[in-house]
């Protein structure tokens, strides 16, 4: 054909690919309501916050993340958009929500960042992540979805833990895979763009499967996130809902197992008030019982950074002045203050200051 018309083949190709984008788009309006996306945008521009702190105390670099963008995608889609190798922290809500929860990295991102926890600039970029350079991507990982499992539990007013953390490497698409999700599965994809100062301009991928992002969804717009109120209440053994109180009977008969009974309210004695006797404190028959006893001499928080380049002549500063008291504890309980002595060349402690009896007793239990 001439340059100014399109054969045939042409014309039913571009058909096919604006079929399929209308595909596409139908599928993303009917899983993913407004609300919902209004929702889990707010729920990806505060749970990245979190991240992006807790990155930023890691790596001692300024850290800025960009508005969200949630979508909704197959786990095939995903698997097949991701062109190079990835770092996937997996994790399943134990408690408050139900599900999986995904964090993916670019693996060049993973390894300034490990680069930046172990000491370095942040100039030594690889494609591939140490043994150690894993373990410290892993702990970056863990403790951003750490506080922003914590940024979702304040959202939802309610307790959400999650079973352990596992990282996984993808370096090719054969590898990607998450327990319990196959290729068709549908899923939230939250991804936003992640900036630390003068080393990373990327983007970042958090993952929630779509039973978990409904739920949360449920939960921010009224519903408590278990059974729908409105559904019925299961019968009971006369017809009536389970739950039903008992003063609504009054004094009636009702058939059960082909006979007529009678059904009326319980009457209870009422109980008489007695003096509250106190249990014997027989303390002699654990005297003999052995307890640890331990003297702090300081604490203080060091980063990994830090920890790392420790070496022998190294000098850790403590969190104690020199003529502070030190703590003692036993079997871990504060119990006393004290201060070192020397005696016949082992160190002792001098005490200066204790709690009474009671108290100590009161700490051990």
């Amino acid at each position: 054909m001439g340059d100014n018309f399109l054969s045939q083949e042409e014309i039913d190709s571009l058909l096919k690919k604006n079929k399929g984008v209308d595909e596409l788009e139908e599928m993303k309006d009917s899983d993913m309501s407004s609300e919902t996306k209004s929702i889990m945008e707010e729920v990806g521009r505060r749970t990245m916050s979190a991240s992006a702190a807790a990155l930023s105390n890691l790596t001692g670099r300024e850290v800025r993340m960009d508005e969200p963008e949630v979508s909704t995608i197959s786990f095939g889609q995903l698997a097949t958009g991701l062109e190079s190798a990835h770092v996937s922290l997996q994790m399943q809500f134990e408690k408050g929500l139900q599900g999986n929860n995904v964090l993916l990295m670019d693996i060049s991102d993973a390894s300034i960042i490990a680069n930046l926890m172990m000491g370095g600039d942040g100039s030594e970029v690889g494609e591939e992540l140490s043994e150690m350079e894993l373990s410290a991507v892993s702990e970056a990982m863990n403790q951003m979805t750490g506080k922003a499992m914590t940024e979702v539990s304040e959202m939802l007013s309610r307790t959400v833990e999650i079973d352990p953390p596992v990282t996984h490497v993808w370096k090719s698409k054969d590898e990607i895979s998450i327990p319990g999700i196959a290729s068709e599965t549908k899923l939230i994809k939250i991804s936003f763009r992640v900036i630390v100062e003068g080393l990373i301009d990327s983007e970042m991928v958090q993952l929630y499967a779509l039973d978990s992002a409904n739920k949360i969804v449920e939960i921010m717009l009224g519903g408590k996130g278990g059974i729908d109120s409105e559904k019925e209440m299961p019968e009971g053994p006369h017809g009536e809902e389970k739950g039903e109180p008992l003063s609504e009977y009054g004094d009636s008969k009702k058939e059960y197992g082909g006979r007529e009974v009678n059904i009326q309210e319980p009457v209870f004695a009422e109980l008489k008030k007695q003096a509250r006797q106190r249990a014997p404190r027989n303390i002699e028959l654990i005297l003999d019982v052995p307890l640890e006893l331990s003297v702090v001499l300081g604490r203080t928080h060091k980063s990994i950074r830090d920890i790392l380049a420790l070496e022998p002549g190294s000098i850790v500063e403590l969190n104690k002045l020199a003529e502070e008291p030190l703590e003692i504890y036993v079997n871990g309980k504060r119990t006393a203050l004290g201060e070192v002595v020397v005696v016949d060349e082992k160190f002792g402690i001098r005490i200066t200051d204790i709690l009474s009896a009671e108290d100590r007793v009161r700490k051990l239990g």
